[in-house]
């Protein structure tokens, strides 16, 4: 099965990316997470752990109440394939939207994104699929790994392997440098033109480098802001 276009919005770095940010694409080893950044990291997701755990309840209870009525859409509330942050292979949880039919099991035993690439088909979801997808709540279980230390608040999405891959071939770098984020700085842009565009992940990257802590914090809390906006409007991207 071709994956579906939306699985892959990224595109290649500009000449004028390459030539703007040179000292970026330079760099051999992965950055060092900055101190102040990671401790607002852990501070940060163990609030919103804390916060959204009553969600995770209903949605577990709901789940289970689902599977009782309709015997196709049983199945377990999380699931996880393997993704790359900071140039590192670890498993990305998620909560599962689609129907166990709809799950390719010999490549879910493997960790294969492509287990899941039906999530994009309205008829392969779950009535709770469809409500979590909507609000973006499949993303809850990234809180606790930020909490592990597996990803960032802020930083660019991370990738599963195979898209990861195909990123770095076209040229991108910036998933290598730095841990992935739950939000990124173009990630946020989503459902606009501008999603996609990998200019904004070498701005942040940029300034990764060379913003001081306080800066730094400032540009997470925009991007934490307009990632609010962007699940307030409800619009399942």
């Amino acid at each position: 099965m071709e994956e579906p276009k939306e699985a892959f919005p990224y595109t290649p770095p500009t000449p004028e990316i390459k030539e703007k940010y040179a000292e970026i694409f330079a760099l051999k080893e992965p950055i060092k997470v900055p101190l102040p950044k990671l401790l607002f990291d852990k501070a940060v997701a163990l609030f919103f752990l804390l916060l959204t755990s009553p969600i995770l309840l209903l949605l577990l209870v709901a789940n289970w109440v689902e599977g009782l009525l309709i015997k196709e859409n049983k199945g377990p509330l999380f699931f996880y394939y393997y993704g790359m942050s900071h140039g590192r292979k670890f498993k990305k949880w998620k909560i599962r939207l689609i129907k166990e039919s709809y799950v390719d099991k010999e490549l879910q035993a493997k960790g294969d994104w492509h287990a899941f690439q039906n999530e994009w088909m309205p008829e392969a979801r779950t009535y709770v699929g469809a409500f979590v997808k909507k609000f973006y709540l499949d993303e809850i279980p990234q809180f606790y790994l930020i909490l592990k230390g597996d990803m960032s608040f802020v930083g660019p999405r991370p990738l599963a392997i195979h898209h990861y891959e195909r990123d770095l071939a076209q040229g991108n770098v910036t998933r290598k440098l730095i841990r992935g984020g739950l939000l990124g700085y173009g990630h946020v842009r989503k459902g606009t033109p501008e999603f996609g565009k990998p200019v904004y992940e070498y701005e942040y990257v940029y300034r990764y480098l060379h913003y001081s802590p306080f800066q730094l914090l400032m540009t997470d809390l925009y991007v934490i802001w307009r990632g609010i906006v962007v699940v307030l409007k409800a619009g399942g991207h």
